[in-house]
């Protein structure tokens, strides 16, 4: 699944076009590559990203197979680290 596609469905971010802008502004790295909007995303992966004034990381656990509820998203990945910048 697309970095920016996994970011909006996990409630990361609030549309696909902001990651896709984060993205663009290389504040999105996956496994520490800066990421593009198109990048896939695999299980286990490890994503860094900053946004809304915080650096955060986690671990994606499972890709989700459609839309995902905000309740169930967290279930789909792990915080890491969560730091105010």
């Amino acid at each position: 699944m697309r970095i920016d596609q996994l970011l909006k469905k996990l409630c990361l971010v609030k549309t696909r076009s902001i990651a896709k802008k984060a993205c663009d502004k290389n504040l999105v790295k996956i496994n520490d590559k800066i990421a593009k909007a198109s990048s896939n995303v695999n299980d286990g992966d490890i994503i860094k990203y900053q946004l809304y004034g915080y650096f955060n990381k986690i671990k994606i656990l499972e890709i989700p197979k459609g839309n995902v509820s905000k309740e169930n998203a967290p279930k789909f990945y792990e915080i890491l680290e969560m730091e105010k910048l």
